[in-house]
């Protein structure tokens, strides 16, 4: 059996945590493949040390002396080295990379973090060291080159039965530097998983998987032990923010499961996140509840819409010349609604609204702005009678106005627009009327 294991930065920020990872690897031997973040914060005071080498970089290109910025990372990364009594020579690399920032691209730059947080995991561990730049190849546009990166994967694999591989960044056809979005090692370790083939795919953060709704609203919300990669998207996408929605891909592609699990409670079950869940674990009419703010909605009228052809096109083309995307188009006989993200309109939109006007010759056009989605959604919704009922009906008796109501063809996610106001009140209406008396 193979398991890809990727450690999070609050999973490597000090010695301690360093420690527990190796506890981690050492109980089960099919975790031979370990994908490891930059150290993270070891206390809320403390900083993430990507975060530290995006701040040299910054400081250089406004002429600013980065030495002090420098001096706090060099001393975050011996201080775990000489902690956990590890003989790895550091210095010379950290004194060649300090002399060299200025000359270096941004990218290569923060991506020595995950560097050297990798080299001290490998060296701990007693585990090969591989540089993500020799397997990870990354195209021009961003995108896995996946066929050099298993050819890659065969050519180590060759040598190597385990190893320590940075997470977060891989080589451009050039053999440049080239670094995923953050976050990026979760993409890294799933980028693993589907090359190697794994059974398994363990991503180790600070939280124990997924909860049903955001803690910070609702008190003690249970956690979600299955879920799938489409109910992942959704609540992903919606704000439930555990692991890089891009790391989904890659492993469901090739069907691997990922457990989302604590490095801090290791016997904790996390969440499993699975393509179809099996049917004796189908349980709740819903899986879970998040919500966004920052929404805002144009509301256009033109009478018989139906036989404008083009109608739609039109204004769509008004949204791409302003490089702004419409999440959700919900319709009337006569009318659409074209709900944006407020701050990729704040500054242009009355220009959008006039080119709308001309383009289009709407009847009416309506501004909704302060809008949230609060997104409800449950592989099992569809399967069980009166659900939007009980969900409108929650939210009726706690004076929640629903301003827009979505729900997907797929049935697994039932979106609702109301005032920012009302989000958290809305989402502690629907978790009361479908989970807390369960």
């Amino acid at each position: 059996m193979i398991k890809i294991t990727k450690f999070g930065g609050s999973s490597v920020a000090n010695a301690e945590q360093f420690r527990k990872v190796k506890a981690i690897i050492e109980a089960d031997p099919s975790r031979r493949f370990v994908v490891v973040s930059a150290a993270g914060k070891a206390c809320k005071e403390d900083n993430k040390i990507t975060d530290l080498l995006y701040l040299c970089h910054a400081h250089v290109q406004y002429h600013v002396d980065y030495h002090g910025i420098f001096d706090i990372i060099r001393k975050r990364f011996l201080d775990i080295r000489d902690e956990l009594g590890l003989s790895l020579d550091l210095e010379k690399e950290l004194d060649e990379l300090d002399r060299s920032i200025p000359g270096l691209s941004v990218d290569e730059l923060v991506s020595r973090g995950e560097y050297f947080t990798s080299l001290m995991m490998a060296d701990f561990l007693h585990f090969p060291f591989v540089d993500a730049a020799d397997v990870i190849k990354i195209n021009f546009d961003g995108s896995i080159d996946f066929d050099s990166t298993d050819e890659n994967l065969k050519f180590i694999m060759k040598d190597h039965d385990r190893f320590v591989l940075p997470g977060f960044y891989g080589s451009s056809p050039d053999g440049s530097i080239k670094v995923m979005s953050r976050g990026g090692s979760d993409i890294t370790g799933s980028i693993l998983a589907k090359c190697l083939k794994a059974d398994l795919y363990e991503n180790w953060t600070d939280v124990s998987g997924f909860l049903m709704a955001d803690p910070r609203i609702v008190k003690d919300p249970p956690g979600i032990e299955m879920i799938t990669y489409a109910e992942l998207r959704e609540l992903s996408y919606m704000g439930a923010s555990v692991l890089h929605e891009d790391a989904v891909f890659p492993v469901k592609e090739a069907n691997i499961p990922i457990n989302i699990l604590n490095t801090n409670h290791p016997e904790d079950k996390g969440t499993i996140i699975l393509d179809t869940i099996p049917p004796e674990a189908r349980d709740m009419a819903i899986t879970g509840i998040t919500g966004k703010k920052g929404f805002c909605a144009l509301y256009i009228t033109k009478r018989h819409m139906p036989e404008s052809v083009g109608f739609c096109r039109r204004i769509l083309s008004v949204f791409e010349k302003y490089g702004i995307s419409v999440e959700h188009l919900p319709t009337g006989i006569d009318s659409i609604g074209m709900i944006v993200q407020e701050k990729y309109v704040h500054n242009c939109l009355y220009d959008i609204i006039a080119e709308i006007k001309e383009k289009a010759e709407p009847d009416d056009i309506k501004y909704i702005p302060n809008l949230a989605l609060i997104a409800t959604v449950g592989r099992n919704m569809s399967n069980r009678i009166g659900t939007s009922g009980k969900l409108f009906t929650a939210l009726g008796k706690s004076d929640v106005n629903v301003r827009i109501m979505i729900q997907a063809f797929n049935e697994i996610n039932i979106l609702v627009g109301v005032d920012e106001s009302d989000m958290e009140k809305g989402i502690r209406a629907i978790y009361d009327a479908f989970v807390k008396d369960r």
